[in-house]
């Protein structure tokens, strides 16, 4: 299996998304939505809600969400429902166990027990790497859309779906997300900053990774080494990185 995601400006462009997946033969248990809001508290049928907060929210949401049938209508209609408040971001509602697992990932430092079950059984699992620009579009927002398809012609038919649905491209959100911190990023750096920029930047979304978050570079440096093979870890790489260690935290206090 292939993760596929797809960010979308709203909830309804989502939906539309996912019903557009479900055409390609995607069945439900391997679609999910990860939007802001929260999940509401009554559901029909007295379907359980999973409702947490902070890390080491994994394993109570995969016990809720692994039997629970959502009452949310539309596209969603038929799919899990969780709810999580993330520092920095703020309520956000997931549908479906993938969409759950992304949420797992988004909320704690290194992932859930939900996503590991579907990287076990699905095969490669949700991009770490893209995890800021998530979190940076649900802050901003916009949703998510994951789909898990068949490796070759499905996945490749579930990506080109997304785009005709709307979705936005990752390398324009990458460079937006840049350009917001960019001038604070410059002020904090100092006139030496555009010959640099490059370098400290890819350092500073070396820190964002969740398996790096709250490392400082001494005990990551292995790890970039094998990460960045070929890329010169030179001094702005490292002033990025201990930079972006900061960010989340900074970005929690501030919100």
């Amino acid at each position: 299996m292939q993760a596929v995601t797809g960010v979308f400006k709203s909830r309804e462009e989502a939906d539309v998304a996912v019903s557009a997946l479900r055409s390609l033969g995607i069945p439900e248990k391997r679609l999910g939505i990860v939007a802001p809001g929260s999940a509401p508290e009554r559901l029909e049928a007295g379907v359980p809600v999973s409702d947490t907060e902070g890390p080491g929210m994994g394993r109570a949401m995969g016990a809720t969400v692994g039997g629970a049938m959502g009452a949310a209508g539309g596209a969603t209609a038929g799919l899990a429902v969780a709810s999580l408040a993330v520092p920095g971001i703020g309520p956000l509602i997931a549908f479906g166990m993938v969409g759950a697992a992304l949420l797992g990932v988004v909320g704690a430092a290194a992932g859930s027990a939900v996503g590991d079950t579907l990287e076990e059984n699905l095969g490669e699992g949700i991009p770490h790497e893209d995890v800021y620009l998530y979190e940076d579009s649900l802050r901003h927002g916009r949703s998510i859309v994951i789909a898990y398809a068949e490796e070759g012609e499905q996945a490749d038919r579930a990506a080109k779906t997304l785009d005709n649905a709307g979705a936005e491209d990752l390398d324009t959100l990458r460079e937006n997300w840049w350009q917001e911190l960019r001038e604070g990023e410059r002020a904090h750096y100092g006139e030496d900053f555009d010959r640099n920029e490059e370098s400290y930047r890819r350092g500073y979304q070396a820190a964002l990774h969740p398996d790096r978050r709250g490392k400082p570079y001494s005990e990551a440096e292995k790890d970039l080494m094998t990460a960045y093979a070929g890329t010169v870890l030179d001094r702005p790489f490292q002033d990025g990185y201990e930079r972006g260690l900061g960010h989340h935290s900074r970005g929690a206090q501030d919100r």
